[in-house]
């Protein structure tokens, strides 16, 4: 792994771990908050920012260890960030349709298939080929994702001001927050 690439990852994990330490904090404050949606929801979407900022990490710190390569920690990260995610289409079904939030649940849902899925591709495709350096650059991309991700659900955690895209069109042509 070049010297770029190690730089890159070691700035992606001291990101996680500096964001994981936050949302703790932020878990805490705003602990039973939201009334807006059910508390499995709400549970679910604080795990997914950890699991995003943890996946971030985990890959990070176990690629970074001498003679190891990215492939299998982004593989098995994944695996279990696919697994994670089905768990969560599974929570949102089973919630009261006025509780569901589908739309919002939705696109974290797709977000997390799509981070998830292309850490398996381009893990596996690591696993063969670790100096593969087109597919250290999808990992190094997926990762800077899903800490993304993981701040837009801390975010939400906090219930302030909705930073999403599609809230910020609404609140640029005067319409405000949607109503509930």
């Amino acid at each position: 792994m070049g010297g770029d690439f190690r730089e890159l990852f070691v700035v992606i994990a001291e990101s996680a771990a500096t964001l994981i330490g936050l949302l703790f904090v932020a878990v805490t404050v705003v602990r039973g908050r939201s009334e807006e949606q059910s508390k499995e929801i709400g549970e679910f979407r604080a795990a997914a920012s950890l699991l995003a900022f943890t996946n971030a990490l985990v890959v990070s710190l176990y690629g970074l260890v001498p003679g190891n390569g990215f492939g299998y920690p982004a593989f098995i990260m994944g695996v279990v960030g696919i697994f994670f995610a089905a768990a969560g289409v599974r929570t949102t079904l089973a919630q009261p349709p006025d509780q569901q939030r589908r739309w919002h649940q939705l696109l974290l849902i797709l977000g997390l298939l799509a981070v998830f899925g292309f850490q398996i591709v381009y893990g596996l495709r690591l696993i063969n080929h670790p100096d593969a350096r087109g597919a250290l650059e999808i990992v190094g991309d997926v990762l800077i994702a899903s800490l993304l991700i993981g701040i837009g659900r801390a975010w939400e955690l906090v219930g302030t001001w909705n930073a999403g895209m599609f809230a910020s069109v609404r609140y640029l042509f005067g319409r405000g927050p949607r109503a509930k």
